[in-house]
């Protein structure tokens, strides 16, 4: 697993956990950091609209992709509230969706761990040279 972030304290967090390679860069300033592709990419309360592009060319033919971050709304309910950082309503579906298979989509509020609005999306990539539509690939 490869895990980044600008923070180079979370790579201190890291160290010793088995099978984790930490990269400190910063996504929003710097070229993106990776060459190779990822069968797999998770991420989490972080937006950064420029890097959709990046992220869907990092991901491996049916690779597997689960973002989830904030979401218009949350602004009611603390931070992140600056809009720049909130996602409109079916952000994630129509940046995404039209690339991948949606597996899962999910707009709204949640109370736990704390209330917040969020939206969720787990999307595969289609094979390549598929001749299936991207909504029926094979998983």
């Amino acid at each position: 697993m490869t895990a980044v972030d600008r923070d180079p304290g979370c790579g201190a967090a890291l160290r010793g956990v088995h099978n984790v390679d930490f990269v400190c860069a910063d996504l929003e300033a710097a070229p993106w950091p990776f060459t190779s592709v990822f069968d797999a990419i998770v991420v989490t309360n972080y937006l950064h609209r420029p890097l959709a592009g990046a992220l869907l060319a990092a991901l491996a033919p049916e690779g597997l992709l689960i973002y989830e971050t904030f979401a218009a709304g949350n602004e009611a309910f603390g931070r992140p509230s600056n809009p720049d950082y909130l996602l409109a309503p079916r952000e994630l579906l129509d940046t995404l969706g039209a690339e991948l298979r949606v597996l899962a989509f999910e707009d709204g509020y949640v109370a736990s761990p704390k209330p917040a609005m969020i939206q969720r999306i787990a999307a595969r990539k289609s094979p390549p040279g598929s001749s299936l539509p991207a909504d029926l690939c094979p998983l």
